[in-house]
């Protein structure tokens, strides 16, 4: 049971991450009618999961209400469109968690007035439960604050907390686009299985499959993953020849190197 004793959990957007969210609160035991989802349009589906949950949907803030937690889970571009509207939402008790890459907490200051913040990071496996987040919060964050947001970006997997607000630019390059990487390393390999002769369907589901299998072993095992990638590998046998390839100077890392860095790079972008 997640309590929220500080007043209502508003949740701003009930789009993909913000309804994966939403499902992971309910499902560790946030009490619906404590929940506000303030969304113009949401879908059918999340429509009926909040009625069944017994949370308010909105379309806009209404008046009276103050946030215990806010949550921002809307499209950068969309911010300076939707944050004036929410000033009223925002009390004294109030900590404000974003979501979105790149709006900086000054940005969110500039419209909601100083306050206690959050910048957090997820990643799309937190649909499944099984994502990621980095996360900042300032100086007038309390630890009773950070203590409760933490319990709710965790229903959707570990939280890892960073030194600086710009070192989330480097989490949104690495983990939050991260399962991009790997979904098209999937089309990858399904593609050089198909080259190889391999039927086009055939090819998809052994790449997929690897691919979800391996990471389910990264998950359970305590080993490292370069540990993990030794096991497999046997001197001279078909997966040194593959990784000489992947590992050599111009291989996998230095294009890593410079995807990261073009990933964070924008994310810095976001932010002008």
């Amino acid at each position: 049971m997640i309590s929220l004793a500080s007043g209502p959990l508003v949740l701003i957007g009930a789009g993909n991450m913000g309804g994966a969210l939403l499902s992971g609160w309910l499902k560790k035991g946030v009490t619906g009618s404590s929940i506000f989802v303030i969304d113009p349009g949401p879908s059918d589906a999340m429509k009926s999961v909040i009625a069944e949950a017994g949370a308010t949907h909105l379309t806009e803030a209404p008046e009276g209400l103050s946030a215990g937690v806010l949550f921002l889970a809307i499209k950068p571009q969309l911010m300076d469109v939707v944050l004036p509207s929410l000033r009223s939402l925002v009390g004294p008790q109030t900590v404000v968690v974003s979501i979105a890459a790149g709006t900086t907490l000054a940005g969110i200051e500039a419209h909601l007035g100083k306050n206690a913040s959050i910048r957090a990071m997820p990643n799309t496996p937190a649909m499944v439960g099984r994502g990621v987040t980095g996360a900042y919060a300032n100086t007038s964050v309390t630890e009773p604050q950070r203590a409760i947001v933490e319990t709710l970006l965790k229903v959707s997997g570990p939280v890892e907390w960073v030194e600086t607000e710009g070192d989330i630019d480097a989490v949104t390059a690495v983990s939050g686009s991260g399962p991009a990487y790997v979904f098209y390393l999937v089309e990858c390999m399904a593609e050089a299985g198909r080259k190889l002769g391999l039927p086009a369907d055939l090819a998809m589901r052994l790449a997929r499959e690897t691919v979800a299998g391996a990471g389910e072993l990264l998950h359970q095992s305590p080993e490292e993953a370069s540990r993990l990638r030794k096991n497999v590998t046997s001197p001279g046998g078909t997966t040194a020849a593959a990784l000489s390839v992947l590992m050599a100077d111009d291989g996998m890392q230095p294009l890593f190197d410079k995807a990261i860095a073009e990933a964070c790079k924008r994310a810095k972008e976001l932010a002008l």
